[in-house]
């Protein structure tokens, strides 16, 4: 905006207490206040409303009106419909169309009967074919119909140019009038208002400037009979829209209280598995501790034996809480223990050993920090592998071995087969572990194979990528 320069106004008389400069600046901010008006200040509401209007009116009628919109079979799930014979529920699918066609027969017959020689010469039949032609274009292209019963109108009382009607023929004016109904109920209310519109200019145009010869003409009957029809039609659609929009409230309505009945089973499941479970392995704990009072002098191993017994049973308990947790409530806030990473390894394997499974490691590439969703997902892909070497394969061996490649992480834990001599059954599995698993390669978009080996063992190899980016970012 140009900078403004405030003048005194020499040729006007300044009046008491008011100085040249204040006086020049109003005049300057009245003309920067129009200026802005017809520049950048926003339209009035009525205008935006016109525009609105007329954007709608063009995007109704104008906007590729001759497109081919083909009428669809209606449902034949309704009240009254379900209750018919096989046959006729079927055909009752095209009870539309034989409507329009049948309406369009009527036109046809109106139209050739109320010419200057009812259905005796050409022009009855061309009127008759004429008046019938919208009705039937309903069918495919109903924006296009409406716009070719209004050329039709004068056309066909050109034809009849000794005709009493003015400017609706008879067969026009069924024509119209149906044309009106059937496109309303195939669009929306918005565009039976613009037909409506459109209809009431052209009467008024064709009463205004070539009724003058008529004695008669029909453009109130028409412009009442169908607004009637009309406001019937735009009731329907609201009722139409009102009862979908009650359709979707209700099924949001039982999805939640879906959801809730799932809520409330899990927190039943969940106090149960507490119950239960949380109880068995505090007994196993408080037993763990007080086994070694209970014999004289026992041997350091089997102190150890008890120790990590109750240890674990602890850390299960503790496990279960946090997990419990969880399930019952939605707004349960975890823990801010630190998770378990690669560097945990160690122990998780020296815990394994106590618990009986022989298990090597071996560690190959540069040891580098990785993510920690890689970190914690690799620390449980193994804890879940070795505890399922612990259940199945009782008195087997297990090795492990973690790899650090250039594009991500590669780990592989293998055990032995059962040695056929061992006291110890193996416990049957459901393949959650193994799913498990999966499920933690799959969001890492990593790869696993998991199956048993040459020699009767059981193997389990994962890749899981890791962008170069990141590790030389965290490098």
């Amino acid at each position: 905006m140009a900078p403004v320069v405030l003048e005194a106004d020499a040729g006007e008389p300044l009046s008491t207490g008011t100085t040249g400069p204040s006086r020049s600046a109003y005049r300057v901010s009245v003309t920067e206040t129009i200026h802005q008006q017809h520049e950048g200040e926003p339209r009035s509401q009525e205008y935006r409303l016109a525009r609105t209007s007329l954007r709608g009116l063009r995007q109704d009628l104008f906007h590729d009106p001759f497109a081919y919109r083909r009428l669809p079979p209606r449902h034949t799930d309704g009240p009254f419909v379900r209750r018919l014979p096989g046959r006729l529920r079927s055909d009752a699918q095209y009870l539309p169309h034989a409507v329009a066609g049948a309406i369009a027969f009527l036109a046809f017959v109106v139209g050739s009967v109320s010419g200057d020689l009812p259905g005796g010469d050409a022009p009855a039949l061309l009127t008759g074919i004429l008046c019938a032609l919208p009705v039937l274009a309903t069918l495919v292209r109903p924006i296009g119909a409406f716009w070719l019963s209004l050329a039709v109108t004068p056309l066909v009382a050109l034809i009849n140019g000794a005709g009493w009607d003015w400017p609706w023929m008879p067969g026009a004016f069924v024509c119209h009038l149906a044309v009106l109904v059937i496109v309303a109920l195939r669009t929306r209310p918005r565009t039976a208002v613009w037909m409506w519109v459109l209809t009431f200019v052209y009467a008024s145009l064709a009463d205004a400037f070539f009724g003058g010869s008529y004695y008669y003409t029909n453009s109130g009957p028409m412009m009442v009979t169908s607004a009637f029809a009309l406001l019937l039609v735009c009731l329907w659609h609201i009722r139409q829209t009102a009862r979908k929009e009650v359709t979707a409230q209700q099924t949001v309505t039982a999805h939640e209280r879906s959801r809730r009945t799932l809520l409330e089973e899990r927190t039943t499941i969940a106090r149960e598995l507490h119950d239960v479970v949380a109880h068995h392995m505090s007994v196993v704990a408080i037993q763990a501790e007080a086994a070694p009072y209970r014999v004289e002098n026992p041997p350091e191993e089997l102190e150890r034996a008890f120790a990590t017994i109750r240890e674990n049973a602890v850390a299960a308990l503790t496990e279960l809480r946090r997990v419990l947790g969880v399930v019952r409530a939605e707004d349960y806030e975890a823990p801010d223990a630190p998770q378990p990473t690669l560097a945990d390894l160690d122990a998780l394997l020296a815990n394994v050993r106590e618990a009986g499974l022989a298990v090597d490691k071996a560690v190959t590439g540069a040891v580098r920090e990785l993510p920690p969703g890689v970190e914690l997902s690799a620390y449980r892909i193994v804890q879940e592998a070795l505890s399922n070497s612990l259940r199945h394969a009782p008195g087997a061996t297990a090795r492990v071995e973690v790899s650090y490649v250039l594009g991500g992480l590669g780990l592989r834990v293998v055990n032995t087969a059962v040695p056929p001599n061992t006291l110890v059954k193996a416990s049957p599995g459901a393949g959650h572990g193994v799913t498990g698993m999966r499920e933690r390669v799959s969001m890492l978009n990593g790869e696993m194979t998991a199956g048993p080996t040459d020699d009767g063992g059981y193997e389990v190899a994962v890749f899981l990528p890791v962008a170069a980016a990141q590790t030389e970012g965290e490098a």
